[in-house]
């Protein structure tokens, strides 16, 4: 799978993420970006969130105001298929690697663009890491970083391998 970087966004917590024209990501996340609860939120395992823009336009297409950014995804990407995204799978996204960790669980964050999706982009089944729920992916992957760098909005994100 290859895909392209479409915004690199960032906080001072919460939602939305704002883009930027660059990012300096380290093993903890990208420069300047934070979380409003950083004890669930964030940390080396969880250091980047992924989301798909074509799983942002399902959303928007169900009636949901959302944008890049809107979901708190530091990595708005596309071309990847979010239904065939795993956890344990590397890219290479510009001169960064990243690893898939965990699927993202929603939060009261996600409450402003209606109380109804937390459920639009989670269930029993993606808690279950069942990927052929029709849900899976739309909520975002949570990322480690195992290659620090730059990162730009048109760099290629390219899948390099999977851990078993």
């Amino acid at each position: 799978m290859t895909g392209c970087v479409v915004q690199i966004s960032i906080s001072p917590g919460g939602v939305p993420k704002r883009p930027i024209p660059e990012a300096e990501v380290t093993q903890e996340g990208i420069r300047g970006d934070s979380w409003a609860h950083p004890q669930i939120h964030g940390g080396p395992m969880q250091a980047l969130l992924v989301i798909t823009t074509e799983g942002i336009e399902e959303l928007m297409a169900q009636g949901y105001p959302l944008y890049s950014g809107a979901l708190g995804e530091n990595l708005t990407v596309t071309g990847l298929d979010r239904r065939e995204m795993r956890i344990g799978q590397r890219y290479r996204v510009g001169e960064v690697l990243i690893e898939l960790t965990k699927i993202r669980a929603p939060c009261s964050q996600l409450d402003v663009y209606g109380a109804s999706i937390k459920t639009a982009v989670f269930d029993a089944q993606v808690n279950a890491g069942d990927f052929s729920s029709p849900r899976w992916g739309l909520s975002g992957f949570y990322a480690r970083v195992l290659r620090a760098g730059t990162l730009r909005p048109r760099d290629i994100i390219q899948l390099v391998d999977q851990v078993v």
